[in-house]
C-alpha cells in the first residue's frame, strides 16, 4: 500500500502522529469488524444478549463483554467478518455493522447534553444511517431525530436502515443543508459527519487512496465550511454541535473548529476519554479548540476525528405549525382498522398522507407539521400500511417496527427457510392461519407473507432483497 508522501508530511508534528506506526498498520492488512445491537429489540440477560430464550450470536459469533468497544454501551468487535448479507437478523434490523471509531459519537453526546430530556436532534449528512441509529438509540421516546441525506440515491439506503431498526420518533428527509435555514433556532443537538478527503479509511477502502490529494483536501475544507454555515442557524442557543470527519488532515479538523469559533458564537466542548482508549486529544492552533482524533495504531478502529460545540446565541424557536398540511389526522374509522395491529397503549397518533397511513409519537405532533412543511421527508414515523376496504393492507416498516401488536399470527422459519424469502422466492410452509402472517427468524419479525387457500404471496420489498448466492460479502462496514 502507497501512502500519498504529502499526507505523510503533513501529518509531521500532528499530536500522536507516529509515521512508522501509521504505515505498517496500513500495509498489516489488518481489519476489524464490529457490530452495534439494537437494544429496542433485544435485551441483555445473565451477560448475553438474546430475544426472548435465543441467545443472540452473528453467524454463530458470540457477542462476549471481552470484546466490548469501550466507548460505545451496545458495541461490539467480531473475532473475524461474517457473511452478514446472509444473516437475516441484520435484515431484521436487530443489529448495525458499524465501523468502531464513529460509535465515539455516542460519548459526544452523552457528555454534552442531557439525554434524559426531550431532544430535537439534527444528523445532517447521514446516509448510510449508522450515527443516526445510534442516535436514536440514545436519545429519549419523547425526543426527535431528523435523519437527512442530500443524495437522494443515498437518502434511500437511510431510509432502509432506519426502517430496519424500528424506531418511531425519527423523521428521514432528503434536502440540502440550506433548507434548514427555515428552521431557525429549531434543534438542541447538530450531528454533521461532514463529507471529506477520506484518509481515515484508507485500510478498509483502499481506492480512497487513488482519489486523495491536496487539493481534494481544500475543496472539502471550503465544502464543510458552506455545510456548517447553512446548517448553523438552526441550531438554538445553547444547542450542541457535533463535527466529525474521516480525515486525518488537520485543514478539515482543528482549522474547521479554528474557523467555527472566528465565524461563529460558539465555544469548544472538552470531553473525558480513559487513557486505555488510545484517543489522541487535539487542540487547534488558534483557540485552542478541543478535537479527538483516532489513530489505527492506537485504537482498535479506523481513523476519525469528533469535535464538538456550544451555541451561544440565537434564542429557541417558536414553532407555528402550518394552516394547511400535507399530513392529515387518520379518521375514526381509519384508526380502528388499524389499532389491533399496533401495541397496547403506543402512545402515538395516526397520520394518513394521501393513501398511507402512518404512526409518529403523539407530543411530537408540532414537530412532525413543522418538518413536513419546511423540508421534503421521505418518511416520517412508522408506515403502517394502506386501507382497503375494513382492512390493512400492512406495511414492511410496520412488521420491522418496535410498536407492532406481539399479538399478531407469526411464523418461524429456519435458516435456509428465511433466505428464501429475503430473497423473494416463494415459501412452502404448513400453516393452518390464513391472512396477513409475520416472518420471524430467531424471535425477529422479517416481514409479511400472505397465506392463501391455494399459495403463499412473499411481500419482502423488492428492491431489498438478496441477489447474492455465494458465501463472500463484499459490502463495506457502515459509519
Amino acid at each position: 500500500m502507497q501512502l500519498p508522501q504529502q499526507l505523510l508530511d503533513s501529518l509531521t508534528g500532528v499530536a500522536g502522529f507516529d509515521k512508522e506506526a501509521f504505515i505498517q498498520v496500513h500495509e498489516s492488512g489488518e481489519q476489524v469488524t464490529s457490530v452495534r445491537v439494537n437494544a429496542a429489540k433485544a435485551s441483555m440477560v445473565n451477560g448475553e444478549w438474546s430475544k426472548g430464550q435465543i441467545p443472540f450470536k452473528i453467524d454463530q459469533l458470540e457477542l462476549s463483554t471481552n470484546n466490548k468497544i469501550p466507548w460505545s454501551s451496545n458495541g461490539y468487535y467480531l473475532p473475524q467478518r461474517p457473511a452478514f448479507i446472509f444473516d437475516p437478523l441484520i435484515h431484521a434490523g436487530a443489529y448495525y455493522v458499524q465501523e468502531a471509531s464513529s460509535m465515539f459519537v455516542e460519548q459526544a453526546l452523552t457528555q454534552t447534553t442531557d439525554i434524559s430530556q426531550p431532544l430535537r436532534v439534527l444528523d445532517l449528512c447521514a446516509a448510510p444511517g449508522g450515527k443516526s441509529t445510534l442516535l436514536q438509540s440514545l436519545i429519549s421516546a419523547d425526543s426527535l431525530l431528523v435523519s437527512n441525506e442530500v443524495i437522494k440515491s443515498r437518502a434511500a439506503i437511510l431510509e432502509e436502515n432506519s426502517i430496519k431498526w424500528g424506531g418511531a420518533n425519527v423523521i428521514v428527509t432528503n434536502a440540502d443543508p440550506t433548507t434548514f435555514e427555515r428552521l431557525p433556532n429549531f434543534f438542541d443537538v447538530i450531528m454533521i459527519d461532514a463529507p471529506c478527503s477520506g484518509s481515515g479509511l484508507f485500510r478498509r477502502e483502499r481506492e480512497a487512496i487513488g482519489e486523495w490529494s491536496e487539493q481534494n483536501v481544500d475543496l472539502c475544507y471550503q465544502r464543510q465550511q458552506r455545510i456548517l454555515a447553512a446548517v448553523l442557524p438552526s441550531l438554538k442557543e445553547g444547542g450542541v454541535l457535533i463535527y466529525s470527519t474521516c480525515s486525518y488532515s488537520k485543514e478539515e479538523d482543528e482549522h474547521i473548529a479554528d474557523w467555527l469559533m472566528d465565524t461563529f458564537s460558539v465555544d469548544s466542548l472538552p470531553l473525558v476519554i480513559e487513557a486505555s482508549w488510545g484517543i489522541v486529544e487535539t487542540q487547534s492552533d488558534k483557540h485552542r479548540a478541543y478535537g479527538y482524533r483516532f489513530f489505527p495504531y492506537k485504537v482498535k478502529g479506523e481513523g476519525f476525528f469528533i469535535s464538538c460545540f456550544r451555541k451561544q446565541d440565537g434564542g429557541r424557536s417558536v414553532i407555528k405549525p402550518p394552516r394547511k398540511s400535507l399530513l392529515q389526522k387518520a379518521s375514526k374509522n381509519e384508526t380502528g382498522i388499524v389499532q389491533p395491529w399496533l401495541q397496547a397503549g403506543a402512545p402515538v397518533q395516526l397520520w394518513k398522507q394521501k393513501e398511507e397511513i402512518l404512526a409518529f409519537p403523539q407530543q411530537l405532533e408540532k414537530e412532525l407539521l413543522t418538518i413536513v412543511d419546511n423540508v421534503y421527508v421521505r418518511r416520517a414515523g412508522i408506515a403502517i400500511g394502506k386501507i382497503a376496504g375494513n382492512d390493512l393492507v400492512p406495511d414492511h416498516a410496520l412488521a420491522l417496527s418496535t410498536i407492532i401488536n406481539p399479538a399478531i399470527v407469526a411464523v418461524t422459519l429456519k435458516k435456509e427457510e428465511a433466505l428464501q424469502y429475503l430473497r423473494r422466492e416463494e415459501v412452502s410452509l404448513s400453516i393452518g392461519h390464513k391472512g396477513w402472517t409475520l416472518v420471524q427468524f430467531e424471535h425477529y419479525n422479517v416481514g409479511w407473507i400472505k397465506v392463501l387457500p391455494n399459495r403463499i404471496n412473499n411481500y419482502y420489498p423488492q428492491g431489498w432483497r438478496i441477489l447474492k448466492r455465494g458465501t463472500a460479502d463484499s459490502a463495506n462496514e457502515n459509519s
